[in-house]
């Protein structure tokens, strides 16, 4: 059985030794080694090669997640595959389950058409610019959007460029000249064709995406897909998804009788109805309707982003295709694939009880402030006291800083980000942004790199480490 060396530093030490007991049939063996300091995120790399003896009688070291320096090169020091944990130790079952069982998210089926609905109203260069922003985030096609009764005198134009930069070009239009159009320009992708309009496909090399005469009349696009099966185009059929509350239900139905009348026919989904038309946080949209897209094998979904609570629809809808191909390839619940999608809430919000906190408050000896999270509120504690309250500007008198403006402001955006994790229920790390998911860019750190010491670990009278 693999034995593992966990490095710590002294306040951190008990609570590590009772997550690892309590990790039910470990497939591991394990000794916790405390390296002589007090906080184990200070922990650096040339630290543990000064600080730990060879030999290590292990197979593996783990050492904290914010462990600064270049692990590869005390793999080498010490023989043995020295890695990062996670930042929270509570975190460890499910670090060593997620290790155990990796779960590959670089694999989908579903392609995201990407609208620009305004594109008449662009210039081509800007067109191009939104192409690449939405390509950037997961786009495989671009959608040109035509505008009732606006002139888009610069399709044509608008098309090529977008070829020319390496794009798939779909144009979407209720006007079968602006489809012409399009088509001829090269367009890869004409949206949308029905059953009256569906000469246009024999004008150009267009692939259509073929829809009803009315989102109701299933008739008519079963008619038009039986037509193109029978000339052997390539094709995609999309019934319509309705808005709230509008059909949405009935809407779900005909995708579904689509599905069972031709099980090999490629579907697409437009989903900008429910996700624009909802004024409800749009990752969980999105995740329930890639959900359904999983199940009835569609092939492309069309998605948009105007209203601003949708603006990263693009971005969701890349994370919400890939986690729901792999919850479907995997015969499992969409669950511990990823946490992308939950950009408001964290599924273990408060890995310390108040009890943990205040026995690991009772070891520190330094003035320095700490800052936690429980279910009870905010915890803020130095060698002075503990402090909770849920509620930053109570805890304002306690912490005397009237006169260390920097300290206050440091303690004010710590405070500002407790309060919030509490109130959502999101995971709050003291020094760290919160995890908004997808919702927010967050930028990769290297830890393999040094760097000077964050707002709380600097040696300047009043700030604080971590």
């Amino acid at each position: 059985m693999e034995h593992i060396v966990f490095l710590t530093g002294r306040l951190a030490q008990p609570n590590l030794e009772r997550v690892l007991a309590g990790i039910d049939a470990a497939p591991f063996t394990w000794e916790v080694r405390e390296i002589g300091l007090q906080v184990a995120a200070l922990m650096t790399a040339d630290m543990i090669r000064r600080r730990v003896a060879l030999p290590v009688q292990a197979q593996r070291i783990i050492v904290p997640g914010r462990c600064r320096g270049d692990l590869d090169a005390l793999t080498q020091h010490f023989g043995m595959p020295v890695q990062r944990g996670p930042e929270e130790l509570k975190d460890l079952p499910r670090f060593f389950d997620r290790a155990a069982r990796p779960i590959d998210l670089d694999t989908y089926k579903v392609a995201i058409f990407a609208e620009i609905v305004d594109a008449p109203r662009l210039t081509v260069e800007a067109i191009v610019e939104r192409a690449r922003r939405y390509a950037a985030d997961g786009a495989n096609v671009i959608d040109l959007g035509g505008l009732p009764e606006t002139r888009f005198d610069h399709l044509a134009d608008s098309v090529q460029a977008l070829k020319g930069e390496g794009f798939t070009v779909s144009v979407d239009s209720m006007d079968p000249a602006e489809l012409l159009r399009g088509g001829r320009a090269g367009a890869d992708y004409l949206l949308s064709l029905n059953l009256d309009t569906l000469w246009v496909a024999d004008e150009v090399d267009s692939t259509p995406i073929l829809i009803p005469r009315e989102p109701a009349d299933e008739a008519s696009l079963h008619e038009a897909i039986e037509i193109m099966q029978r000339r052997g185009g390539a094709f995609l059929a999309d019934p319509i998804l309705d808005p709230i509350p509008f059909g949405l239900t009935a809407s779900i139905v005909r995708y579904h009788r689509l599905r069972e009348r031709f099980p090999d026919v490629p579907i697409m989904m437009g989903v900008g109805n429910v996700t624009e038309l909802t004024e409800a946080d749009t990752s969980g949209i999105n995740a329930v309707l890639f959900g359904m897209a999983a199940e009835l094998k569609v092939s492309a979904v069309l998605t948009t982003q105007v209203s601003q609570h949708a603006r990263r629809a693009v971005r969701e809808a890349d994370w919400a295709r890939r986690i729901m191909h792999a919850a479907a390839r995997l015969n499992s619940l969409p669950k511990g694939i990823s946490d992308a999608l939950m950009t408001v809430h964290a599924k273990h919000p408060f890995p310390d009880t108040p009890a943990e906190i205040e026995a690991t408050a009772a070891q520190v000896r330094d003035g320095n402030f700490r800052v936690q999270v429980s279910p009870q509120g905010l915890h803020v504690y130095n060698r002075d006291g503990l402090r909770l309250a849920q509620d930053p500007f109570t805890l304002w008198p306690q912490l005397r800083l009237d006169d260390d403006a920097a300290h206050a402001f440091y303690m004010g955006v710590e405070l500002a980000r407790a309060e919030i994790a509490w109130r959502l229920g999101k995971r709050y790390v003291q020094d760290q942004p919160l995890d908004w998911g997808c919702a927010a860019e967050r930028q990769a750190e290297d830890l393999s790199r040094w760097c000077a010491p964050g707002t709380t670990m600097t040696k300047t009278p009043g700030t604080n480490p971590a």
